[in-house]
Order: structure tokens, then C-alpha cells, then sequence
């Protein structure tokens, strides 16, 4: 009780005495993985140098140089010192900014350790980070919108696949910008499909998404095979090309990184800063978040419960038939058949990761994006860790933030539950 009031009267967040001793030791372990692994292991003399300009930059910095077994060090007693300070005091409500310190601090380690002797391409890397996130990020914003209101939606993937193939078609026969709002269109379609089976019908929401996800898959492949392959004009949209911010796109090391992308990057922050006001900070997000929450109460208080749903169910298709055009419109230029890999599950798992929040979901998203961009120039160091046990890093993260820090993900009450309104048949 004195615990739990003095917790409300300092508006701090209140961790446990076990999970904050849990912390502290993993913290220390990973201090003791530093200077076990990489530390002993690394020749005294070597150095580690990394790029801090993308390939393709004209903007001008020099290479950062540095002798590896030093950084590992002070790198290694800057993770110990975090560790005994949680163990001793606890960081309270800055654990999981702790969290995310300690596990940039490893990968750094982690990179300058592989690159030793060699150089490794960080601005690169950060800026592939970021363009592998965007199907990430809007997949899961598109989550967002729809469980945020009551609805699961996992028909992510097959919502992107269709949009994909749509986009080229139409693109192709078209331009960019036709294909991209046809893209958005097919999305919001199967967002309509799923709505009505889920909230006019009350059908399970994991059988509709499963469905439309199947559904998605069997038309693109068919199309693909049957038309688009036999007949290449129509899948040849071309991609948006990169746009470099004037000014910020001159700034060292983060105008490249940042500023020098196609729309998709850009939009992928306009949307998650924009929804994030439109949820938290408007009365439209009041009430879409009020019915995903109780919705009875907010039937009660004049909210439409079926029209809200049905918004933000298609809203949430169309974001995701946007995310659905980055892989085609936006990457490669062509349609080939399951593109988009189970990245529409991913982009759940980001949700999830990022507590049905927008900036939380990009955060998920850039850590995700990260890892790929992490096995791709491993190989090129010819690092001999298997790219598999690498792809296995997001979740492992994602499994410790909800056990370690989250403690439980906050997802909305009426998650799922279908509504039935009283009187109605």
C-alpha cells in the first residue's frame, strides 16, 4: 500500500524489487559478454574504422578510426556501471531508456568487434535501417488503427501482397502516383472485407484475416504466373525516386542518413508523428480509442461503435495497401510472387513490441529494419555467425522488453471482442 501511494504521488512507475535485480544481472552479464568475448579475444593493436557517409553521398566526412580493444573496454565498464547502479538503486521510469542503452552500447561493441582489422559502413547501414522499416512501421500502424478500435486484424500481409501486385499493374499501365492510390484502394478493399465479416457478421477476426491472407496469396500468385510473367509491360512501374531535403540533406553524417530518401521514408514519419496526435490528442482518437477500449460505455455516451470500427478497420487497410506499394513502387520496380515474406506478421509483432503506440511501433520497426541491415554487412565482413541467428535478434529484443521492462503489453480491452449492440439482430 505505501509502495503503491507513493508510486501515485511521485507519478514515477513502480518496478519490483525481483525485475529490478533481474536487470541489473543482465546488464552485468552483458558487461562480462563484452570483455569475455570480444575484449580477450582482439588483438591490442587492431583498429576498427567505420564510414559515416552512405554510398552515393556527396557530402564530405572523414572516416571515424579508432583502436578497438580501448573502445570495447570503456564500453564494457560503461555497461558494468549501469548494471551494479540498477542493482543498487534502479532506474525507476528510465529502465527501459537503460534498456535501450545497454543494448545499443552491445551492438556497437558487437560491430566494432566484427569490423576489427577492417571497415565497416555505419552511415550505410543506418541508412538501409531505415528504408527496411517502412514496411514495418505502416504494416504496423495499420495494426494500430484497427486494434486501437476493437479489431484484430492479421490480414496485414495479404492486404500489402494485393497492393503490391495491384500498384504494378496499375502503375505500369498508368504512372507511379495512379499505381501508389490504386495500391492504397485495393488495401482499403480488403480492409472493407475484413470489416464487414468481423463486425456486421461478428465472424472470429483471426478466421476473416486468415482468409483474406490466403486469398491474397492464391490471386497474386495466379496473376503473377498466369499474366504478369508472360507479359512484362505490365510489370514495369518503375520506383520513386530518392529526394534530397535541401539543406538537411547537407548536414554531416545525419543528412545522408536521414534526408535523402523516396516518399515512402518521409510519409512513414509524417504518418507516425501524425497519428500519434490524431489518437492521443484529438476527440477523434478519444473516441476510436474509447471504443476499442469499452465500447458498450461509449455506445452509451452517442459514439457509433459499428461506424468507428468500420473507419478505422479501412483506414487501417488502406495504410497497409501503402505499405504493400513501398516493396514494388518503391523498391524493386516489379511484382514477383509472396514479396513481401511475412512481413506483414512482423509488422504485428512491431505493434506489439511497440505497445500499440505509433512512435513505439517505428522504434520496433528501425530495430527490425536494423537486424537486416546487420546480416547483410556481417556477410560482407564474412563474419562466420549464421545470418539466421541474426533474423532471431528482433524477437529475442521483443520477448525481453515485454518480459524485462514492459512487464505486459497494454492492449486494448475489447481487443477482438466483437460488438453486439442490444436489440440489434
Amino acid at each position: 500500500m505505501t509502495a503503491q501511494t507513493s508510486t501515485l504521488q511521485t507519478g514515477q512507475v513502480y518496478v519490483s524489487q525481483t525485475r529490478r535485480r533481474i536487470l541489473g544481472l543482465v546488464f552485468l552479464g552483458v558487461a562480462v559478454l563484452i570483455w569475455l568475448v570480444f575484449v580477450r579475444g582482439i588483438d591490442p593493436d587492431s583498429t576498427t574504422t567505420m564510414r559515416l557517409v552512405p554510398g552515393g553521398s556527396t557530402v564530405v566526412v572523414d572516416d571515424w578510426e579508432f583502436n578497438t580493444q580501448s573502445a570495447l573496454q570503456v564500453v564494457a565498464f560503461g555497461c558494468a556501471v549501469l548494471g551494479a547502479y540498477q542493482l543498487a538503486r534502479g532506474f525507476g521510469r528510465r529502465t527501459g531508456l537503460a534498456f535501450a542503452l545497454i543494448g545499443s552500447m552491445f551492438v556497437f561493441a558487437f560491430l566494432s568487434w566484427a569490423a576489427s582489422g577492417g571497415m565497416l559502413n555505419l552511415a550505410g547501414m543506418l541508412r538501409i535501417m531505415f528504408i527496411r522499416s517502412v514496411p514495418l512501421t505502416l504494416g504496423a500502424l495499420s495494426g494500430i488503427l484497427c486494434e486501437r478500435a476493437g479489431v484484430v486484424n492479421i490480414a496485414i500481409e495479404g492486404m500489402m501482397l494485393t497492393a503490391a501486385m495491384i500498384g504494378t499493374i496499375v502503375g505500369s499501365v498508368s504512372n507511379l502516383w495512379i499505381g501508389l492510390l490504386s495500391a492504397v484502394l485495393a488495401g482499403g478493399l480488403l480492409g472493407l472485407v475484413h470489416a464487414v465479416m468481423s463486425i456486421k457478421y461478428r465472424t472470429d477476426q483471426i478466421i476473416s484475416g486468415t482468409v483474406i491472407n490466403i486469398f491474397a496469396v492464391g490471386i497474386t500468385s495466379f496473376i503473377s504466373g498466369k499474366f504478369m510473367q508472360r507479359y512484362p509491360q505490365i510489370n514495369d512501374p518503375g520506383i520513386f525516386s530518392p529526394y534530397e531535403i535541401p539543406v538537411l540533406g547537407r548536414i554531416p553524417v545525419l543528412g545522408p542518413v536521414l534526408f535523402r530518401h523516396n516518399i515512402f521514408v518521409y510519409a512513414m514519419i509524417f504518418f507516425v508523428i501524425l497519428l500519434t496526435f490524431m489518437l492521443f490528442k484529438t476527440r477523434w482518437g478519444l473516441r476510436l480509442r474509447a471504443v476499442g477500449e469499452h465500447p458498450k460505455a461509449a455506445d452509451t455516451l452517442g459514439i457509433n461503435v459499428f461506424r468507428t470500427r468500420y473507419m478505422a478497420v479501412i483506414l487501417g487497410g488502406m495504410m497497409a495497401g501503402f505499405a504493400g506499394a513501398y516493396f514494388t513502387l518503391g523498391s524493386v520496380g516489379r511484382f514477383d510472387q509472396v514479396m513481401t515474406a511475412g512481413r506483414g506478421f512482423i509488422a504485428l509483432a512491431a505493434m506489439i513490441f511497440g505497445n500499440w503506440t505509433p512512435a513505439g511501433a517505428m522504434v520496433a520497426g528501425l530495430i527490425f529494419g536494423f537486424s537486416d541491415s546487420l546480416a547483410a554487412s556481417l556477410a560482407l565482413l564474412r563474419v562466420k555467425i549464421p545470418s539466421e541467428f541474426l533474423l532471431m535478434t528482433p524477437y529475442i529484443i521483443t520477448m525481453l522488453v515485454l518480459a524485462g521492462v514492459v512487464g505486459r503489453g497494454q492492449m486494448p480491452a475489447a481487443d477482438g471482442t466483437p460488438y453486439n449492440k442490444e436489440g440489434a439482430a
